[in-house]
């Protein structure tokens, strides 16, 4: 059985933006993922909000995290490279 404690951790981009990882620990290996990071923009958009919570519970429910991304021994690292990957992206 495969059991994923959520953390979700807030970083403080701007005044206008933040950035929430939503990150899984492994209960078994201890290890963490971030499985994705959602943008929310000032002013706030509870629509938008809505929107990114369901899509985080569907790619939850489509691969498990560990799977979808590398997995670290700290939540730090784990940021650290999600935001490596997908630095040129946005």
């Amino acid at each position: 059985m495969s059991l994923y404690q959520a953390i979700d951790v807030w970083k403080w981009v701007s005044e206008q933006q933040v950035v929430r990882y939503r990150c899984f620990k492994n209960l078994k290996t201890n290890r963490f993922a971030v499985q994705n990071a959602d943008f929310y923009h000032w002013p706030f958009d509870t629509a938008q909000a809505a929107s990114l919570e369901k899509q985080s519970h569907e790619l939850f429910a489509e691969q498990l995290p560990d799977q979808r991304a590398s997995s670290f021994d700290s939540i730090e690292e784990a940021i650290r490279a999600h935001d490596r990957e997908f630095e040129g992206l946005g």
